[in-house]
């Protein structure tokens, strides 16, 4: 296994992530572990399969994807054993060009994703649903629209390119995916486990925590030599769960319009 350095941050990038963090809610530190590395890692950090949770997640776009291309992302999800839930996410922001009637509003966050070599803050405006809404939505028994509140409509709307609906979207999804929340032996913080499954048989695993802006730094070096420590590769390429699954979507809804 390659334990080799994580890309670092150029000095530009790191005035700029000083701004962004002091304007956000949350940070969320992120990594993705090359496949290679994937059996080894779940290892290393006693990840047990039968303790995690199975979601579905579903995206909608337009098969070009135009709401992507506009820094948009509209998303609905299930997840065992809990409610529904829905986002419509804005990205990139920059905190301080955010109405503040917005920051204000209920279920609307800022949050910095950080990664080896990068970063991203985005703007969610989330909303919880009933379990089986979602379903509903998917099988066509219930408007896609009315997964998405007032506010959320609102949000798309003004973000949305011209001519584009809630109720034009393509259906993007499923992703199935296992998420594993616990805390690693030897460590002193929740660490979040992703296994995205691509219906090509392609796999994202991803490693991640949140903390508060104030601590971001201390956090991601404590968390890098707690990985460092148990050989966890911080230099593989990184890779967007959200992305690889809309590029994957569109090119099988492009390749059955042909």
């Amino acid at each position: 296994m390659s334990t080799a350095a994580a890309p670092e941050l150029s000095d530009e990038q790191l005035r700029e992530i000083l701004g962004l963090i002091e304007g956000a809610d949350s940070v969320e530190l992120k990594l993705t572990v090359p496949d290679e590395d994937r059996r080894s890692t779940v290892q290393a950090l006693g990840m047990d399969p039968l303790e995690a949770q199975i979601r579905q997640v579903f995206f909608f776009d337009t098969p070009d994807l135009a709401l992507d291309a506009a820094g948009v992302v509209v998303r609905a999800r299930r997840s065992q054993g809990k409610p529904d839930d829905s986002v419509v996410k804005l990205r990139p922001v920059d905190p301080d060009d955010l109405p503040d009637d917005l920051r204000a509003a209920d279920g609307f966050g800022v949050e910095v994703d950080a990664m080896p070599g990068g970063f991203v803050c985005s703007g969610s405006y989330k909303g919880k649903l009933d379990a089986g809404a979602v379903k509903q939505a998917i099988a066509g028994e219930r408007p896609v629209h009315k997964l998405y509140s007032k506010g959320q409509r609102q949000l798309f709307a003004e973000h949305a390119p011209d001519g584009i609906e809630l109720g034009d979207l393509a259906l993007l999804g499923p992703v199935v995916v296992l998420k594993l929340k616990y805390v690693p032996e030897g460590a002193q913080r929740k660490l979040v486990a992703e296994l995205w499954f691509y219906p090509d048989g392609s796999r994202i695993l991803e490693l991640s925590l949140k903390c508060e802006p104030g601590e971001a730094f201390q956090v991601a070096a404590e968390t890098r030599a707690f990985l460092s420590e148990r050989e966890i590769n911080l230099s593989g390429k990184q890779q967007t769960k959200t992305r690889a699954a809309l590029e994957f979507f569109s090119r099988e809804l492009t390749a059955a319009a042909t």
